[in-house]
């Protein structure tokens, strides 16, 4: 194997976190902003570029573009590596971002990888490569929800994806067909077709509420699809929000309106 071989545990249910178990001198890389907490004798350096040892051998003009690529996706120039430089086992652990749950994927069984939605990596054992994915059809880049660019993964370690909601993973046979709100779309392997169709009858196109298109995958391989995309998330707090002005209406409270008038909300 090229990628450092790690251990893990997944904790929680709502907010969940992943705590990485090291042996000396091994590294994970994870997006800057996901570290929670780590032991004594782990080490924290900034890296330029997406990790992997390929960077060592293409040098300085390397290590930019693979960088660049990195901010294609909107994610920053850097990334963190946590190494253990000590003896004996250690750990260190990193935070799902909002409400869902961490998917972990081994490359090594994905024929060395996958193809996910841009802020969808959490962290990674050294040695597994985040880039990012061209679509070559130009529908899915207009209306995929993704655009043209999507992350990837390559590489035979161990990486933690983050979705929102709950995560369900489908298996397709070949020439199977499965049709997902293209929000809801967490990733793919590699060998699955992913495509733009535009969902069928006018009436369902303006007042099904679905918006117009939908993504289809095409087996075989392997999919990812989560309950609650994030954008979904952000709309309903940002609607609320425009809704009640950010004043509590007494929902919850058996007086409602009047307990905001008692406790002097109104006055």
């Amino acid at each position: 194997m090229n990628a450092h071989e790690i251990d893990y545990q997944i904790y929680g249910e709502e907010m969940q976190f992943v705590e990485i178990e090291l042996d000396p001198y091994e590294t994970v890389i994870a997006e800057a902003g996901s570290f929670m907490m780590m032991d004594d004798g782990i080490e924290l350096a900034t890296i330029f570029g997406d990790g992997s040892h390929k960077e060592e051998d293409t040098g300085l003009w390397g290590k930019v573009f693979s960088a660049g690529k990195r901010l294609l996706t909107g994610e920053s120039l850097f990334m963190a590596a946590f190494t253990h430089g000590g003896s004996g086992k250690k750990r260190v652990s990193f935070a799902s971002p909002y409400p869902g749950r961490i998917i972990p994927v081994d490359l090594a069984e994905l024929d060395g990888k996958i193809i996910c939605q841009k802020d969808a990596f959490l962290c990674a054992a050294q040695g597994v490569s985040v880039g990012i994915e061209f679509s070559k059809r130009l529908g899915r880049g207009f209306f995929g929800g993704e655009g043209f660019i999507m992350q990837k993964l390559e590489g035979d370690g161990l990486a933690f994806l983050h979705a929102g909601g709950n995560i369900v993973e489908k298996e397709l046979a070949i020439g199977e067909t499965l049709r997902v709100d293209t929000g809801c779309l967490v990733g793919f392997t590699r060998d699955v077709d992913y495509d733009i169709e535009m969902i069928r009858g006018v009436r369902n196109m303006l007042f099904g509420g679905e918006g117009l298109f939908y993504a289809r995958l095409q087996g075989p391989g392997r999919v990812w699809v989560q309950s609650l995309p994030f954008s979904r998330l952000a709309d309903r707090v940002v609607s609320a929000s425009r809704q009640y002005g950010g004043k509590n209406k007494g929902e919850g409270s058996v007086l409602g309106g009047l307990g905001d008038l008692l406790d002097g909300d109104n006055w």
